[in-house]
């Protein structure tokens, strides 16, 4: 069911602000003041619109169904299936359009939440990049499979801690032809990978080429590439989550501590994906995620003014900044150990 009532209670948004924001980093405490100046009245200002698509929405809902209801009653007692299939092509059409404006306002109201909060840290958002180049970098060191079609949303670059990073969603498609006995042929495009990529640019070479992925049982045996060895780690935990490959077993070892691989498994349940791999290469660590949506809004279905959002999107920031700064810190150890 959808809340129909704007919120107009400045001081109960104040509290709820403040609640959603407990817990947090302190980096991230003084965005009560950014969404009681920036974020809330932008989005209140939309709430008028998303009551009227949200309504709309619903009632298509109760129309589709009805009119599918309706043509598979017809079809059965009249036995004609053509009734029933038409019905559902209704149906299809009725849902979409009320759906249409839902959708286009999550968009919008994505961009009202996420620009301020990407700006306060010093970051550049943009929601529909066009190609990005560095894909190439996570195929070159197996982290994406190859594709022939692809496309890109929700594109963040930034510097932290002294490191340049990027982070996009990657929808990457494989075109496939097949021919039946008769020769006739049909092609499909099949999806190889959706999900998160995250490239982390630290300016200097690591000694070594580290390949981290979740364990695959038998196909563990294939390897991480020519030149690579499996690496142990520290906790036997992880050993357990995650297959390790290496060309230097004393930098893979300062690199994947616990803590940066607790950090991993976060990211994971943070990204609502899996299947993660990273590679340590040249001075840049690739990471992957398939599945999940970052820099979502929620639900249109309650008030915009929610705070909530806020909340999630904030999480998904502190995660990318945590796995930057323990990598970080990895990267530092190394450099200690050989000078």
């Amino acid at each position: 069911m959808t809340d129909t009532s704007p919120s107009t209670d400045t001081s109960a948004g104040n509290l709820a602000i403040r609640q959603a924001l407990a817990g947090l980093p302190k980096e991230f405490q003084g965005f009560d003041q950014i969404f009681e100046e920036r974020i809330r009245p932008a989005l209140l200002a939309r709430e008028e619109e998303r009551i009227k698509v949200t309504k709309r929405a619903i009632l298509m809902r109760w129309i589709t169904g009805g009119v599918i209801a309706a043509g598979l009653a017809i079809a059965f007692l009249s036995q004609m299936l053509w009734i029933a299939i038409v019905a559902g092509f209704i149906g299809i059409i009725l849902f979409a359009g009320g759906e249409h404006g839902v959708s286009q306002l999550a968009k919008e109201a994505k961009g009202l939440i996420v620009v301020p909060i990407a700006e306060q840290f010093g970051l550049n958002f943009t929601s529909e990049p066009g190609p990005v180049e560095s894909i190439y970098r996570h195929k070159e060191v197996g982290v994406v499979p190859g594709w022939d079609r692809s496309k890109y949303e929700d594109y963040i670059t930034g510097v932290r801690r002294e490191v340049n990073f990027e982070l996009f969603e990657a929808h990457l498609e494989e075109k496939r032809t097949t021919t039946d006995s008769k020769g006739r042929t049909r092609t499909t495009w099949v999806t190889v990978f959706k999900g998160q990529c995250l490239r982390l640019d630290f300016h200097k070479t690591f000694y070594g080429r580290t390949l981290v992925t979740r364990d695959a049982g038998f196909f563990n045996r294939f390897g991480g590439g020519k030149g690579m060895q499996r690496a142990g780690l520290e906790d036997p935990t992880f050993e357990k989550i995650f297959e390790v490959y290496t060309t230097d077993q004393v930098e893979s070892r300062y690199l994947l501590t616990p803590d940066v691989m607790q950090k991993l498994v976060d990211l994971e349940q943070v990204f609502k994906g899996g299947k993660l791999k990273a590679c340590f290469d040249g001075g840049e660590v690739l990471i992957t995620v398939q599945g999940g949506n970052l820099f979502e809004p929620g639900s249109m279905f309650k008030p915009l003014d929610s705070a909530d959002r806020v909340r999630e999107l904030l999480e998904d920031f502190n995660a990318i900044f945590n796995i930057i700064d323990e990598i970080t810190a990895g990267r530092i150890r190394v450099e200690q150990n050989h000078s």
